[in-house]
């Protein structure tokens, strides 16, 4: 790009635009779920009868007759064509981190040379992809086409734009999970099944247990002329260069400040079509850095709360793009500034009431809160690595760890009147903390229990794992990743954690102990096993990593060898008896997520070495060369003591940049060299670790002496938009 096209374009951004504000008469509550064809709608369009086996289906499991899916099929293609769809998709989540769509018509021949609507149950309940095309680590042949998208009718469809849009899971023709919904909806009945056999220690009743998830996500927007300026933001989502801004973040002028009023319309517009496709949109502001925001609904259930969040990913790209921005994803788009996450707030809740929403109003509600507390703590401790390789990511690395994100080491804030009684329990025996009256009436002689309230603790913004009043805020997950990964992996570790503590009460009441007693006597063995994960410092000092290490916490920093974790024998054992996944699902997810770290950095080495040789080189070549002939004009003009004095500066900065375009030719070369390396690796994991050790690293020291010229070379002539351009919206 030249310099001038730049500047025009760096100009158009910084002009005065016309601000549209999107409005609506209606309340939100008047138009929320207008596309979405929830229950109102089911019990509007759909035969009594049918609409009360679709309930049975949702709520209780039921098998899905052909006959009701004609049904519903009828009924959702009349409500979906009076809102102008056209055309119905299965919405499924490949191995990709997005979403995938294939649009049938609704039309079919009528036999008499002319077109008609339909939608059959058919077509509404499956649909075969084409399963070789998307990532399969090896389930699926490229000759292997079949694959099957099956509809999940725990999440209700919806129409966007002119298309009725239906959730679904994605298989192969064997049955191998290809997708992230499929062994997602297989942890929440693990976790299910499992919570709720606890709950029923301490109330007979419950009949189920839900998982939680209310998710934060953190973006940023940049001027759509200045992103298309820059071949790096294109093609990685990120800045591979560009030196720091004078001013940035450390203001602390940014965080919670006045919206702009161009981000203030394009929020709006966002929550309308949020609002109006079911997403319960709740707050709105602006994150810590420049140009950075985030977005947070109401929870919802986990299954839901994923599907909700693709979706808004989605549509947060395409409304971006009508208020002249680009929606930036990544979880660190530009270097020197805090990145991008996605904080996962999670809970278990009966249909009763939430088990982690804190003590009660008596021993047994106590006893509840602490037994779920504490297994979630050893679901967390036993499977802490496998939690951060649900997490770590090519783009993720470049957050986790940094002083703006949770450290690369999982461990888990409770606050200091819970830690305390977790260390009285500990300490504690039967004697002191029970007292038995009878089978009904218990009496724990813990007296920081009935004090506590739901907020009385601060917040650890240093913790991955961080306990928030009714919740757990997992705050690792990256802000472009697909939040079932980690969900995933938590509601698995939880159902075993749940199983396992079971097992072991059972045992001692099969003994003759009390069920009280016996609760009890598990719930310290656990905080004695767990108590390794449970730190309420600071997680971004050196001490912390030599301490965790003691504490056997997995302290891995390379990607690949983290994603190790999906591999090791605990972690095979664990999905298999929980039914999520089996060993070739998990080796299949272990060599796509390899296989999608090797192409990330790949992408970026190749991208930053053209830039470099084709953008950075030529332009500091030119300014040189105009240095250079300047000292030589001066030679003419002055005498030789003057001219020396007054080329003393210019020759200094043509020596300077001689160093760096040198350093950075000859390291281009040695970029292209450990690619092509790496790439002769045969062994998957053996090729991400080369491309993490040799060309990864590589990119930063060739980046600091772009940044550098960058300081020196004549604005007029830096072919790329700066920072300063970039970061800041007028």
């Amino acid at each position: 790009m030249s310099s001038t096209l730049r500047f025009q374009i760096v100009g158009e951004a910084f002009k005065k635009r016309p601000v549209e504000v999107p409005k609506r008469k209606e309340r939100p509550s008047e138009f929320f779920a207008k596309y979405v064809f929830n229950r109102q709608k089911m019990q509007q369009y759909l035969p009594s009868d049918v609409y009360k086996k679709m309930c049975d289906v949702i709520d209780g499991g039921a098998p899905l007759d052909m006959a009701t899916a004609d049904a519903v099929a009828e009924g959702m293609k009349k409500w979906a064509m009076e809102l102008g769809a056209t055309h119905c998709t299965h919405w499924f989540q490949p191995l990709t981190e997005g979403t995938a769509e294939k649009h049938d018509g609704f039309v079919v021949h009528d036999g008499k040379g002319g077109m008609i609507e339909e939608f059959t149950g058919k077509q509404l309940v499956q649909q075969e992809p084409d399963a070789s095309s998307f990532p399969s680590g090896g389930i699926r042949s490229t000759f292997e086409a079949r694959g099957y998208s099956a509809w999940d009718p725990t999440s209700p469809v919806f129409v966007f734009g002119d298309t009725l849009m239906i959730p679904t899971i994605f298989i192969s023709y064997t049955g191998e999970a290809l997708d992230y919904k499929a062994p997602l909806k297989k942890s929440l009945k693990a976790v299910d099944k499992a919570a709720t056999a606890v709950a029923r220690y301490f109330y007979p009743d419950v009949k189920k247990v839900v998982s939680n998830l209310g998710w934060e996500q953190e973006y940023f927007l940049v001027d759509e002329g200045l992103y298309a300026a820059r071949p790096d933001l294109l093609m990685t989502g990120r800045t591979l260069l560009g030196h720091d801004s004078a001013k940035n973040q450390q203001m602390d002028d940014h965080y919670f400040g006045s919206i702009p009023m161009r981000v203030a319309a394009f929020m709006k517009d966002l929550e309308i079509k949020s609002l109006e496709l079911g997403i319960p949109c709740k707050t709105r502001h602006n994150e810590v850095a420049p140009n950075q925001f985030e977005l947070a609904p109401i929870f919802e259930e986990t299954n839901l709360a994923v599907d909700h969040n693709m979706l808004i990913m989605s549509l947060m790209k395409k409304v971006a793009r009508k208020h002249g921005f680009r929606c930036l994803l990544h979880e660190k788009p530009f270097a020197g500034i805090n990145g991008s996450g996605k904080h996962n707030n999670w809970s278990l809740s009966t249909d009763t009431g939430i088990l982690l929403h804190g003590p009660g109003k008596t021993p047994l509600d106590n006893l509840r809160f602490v037994t779920f507390i504490v297994e979630s703590l050893m679901a967390v401790y036993c499977h802490n690595g496998l939690l951060k390789a649900s997490i770590i990511s090519a783009t993720n690395v470049h957050r986790l760890g940094a002083a703006e994100a949770p450290p690369a080491i999982v461990s888990s804030f409770l606050g200091k009147e819970i830690s305390d009684l977790l260390e009285h329990l500990e300490t504690s025996t039967d004697d002191e903390l029970i007292s038995l009256s009878g089978k009904q009436t218990l009496s724990l002689d813990i007296p920081q229990i009935p004090e506590l309230t739901q907020d009385n603790t601060d917040r650890n913004r240093t913790s991955p794992f961080a306990f928030t009043g009714n919740r757990f805020e997992f705050r690792a997950v990256g802000s472009q990743q697909n939040c079932a990964a980690s969900m995933i992996v938590l509601n698995t570790a939880m159902a075993e954690a749940l199983t396992n503590f079971k097992k072991r009460v059972d045992a001692l009441i099969g003994e003759g102990v009390e069920p009280m007693k016996a609760i009890l006597r598990i719930v310290r063995e656990d905080i004695k096993t767990c108590k390794p994960i449970r730190f309420d410092g600071n997680g971004y000092s050196e001490a912390w990593k030599q301490e965790a290490a003691r504490r056997g916490l997995d302290v891995e920093t390379s990607a690949p060898i983290i994603l190790d974790q999906y591999l090791k024998p605990e972690t095979v054992e664990m999905f298999e008896r929980m039914n999520v996944l089996t060993k070739a699902e998990l080796e299949a997810r272990n060599e796509i997520k390899l296989d999608t770290y090797i192409k990330k950095i790949q992408i970026e080495a190749r991208i930053f070495g053209d830039i470099c040789m084709n953008h950075i080189i030529p332009v500091a070549t030119r300014y040189q060369t105009q240095l250079i002939d300047n000292v030589h004009k001066m030679k003419d003009i002055f005498p030789a003591e003057t001219a020396d004095r007054l080329n003393s500066t210019n020759l200094s900065l043509i020596k300077q940049m001689g160093e760096h375009n040198a350093f950075i030719i000859e390291n281009v070369e040695r970029l292209i060299e450990a690619r092509r390396v790496a790439n002769r690796i045969k062994d998957g994991r053996e090729r991400a670790i080369a491309y993490h050790d040799t060309v990864a690293p590589l990119i930063e020291e060739i980046r600091y002496h772009v940044d550098h010229l960058e300081l020196i070379v004549d604005d007029e002539l830096w072919p790329l938009p700066k920072y300063r351009e970039m970061l800041f919206i007028h």
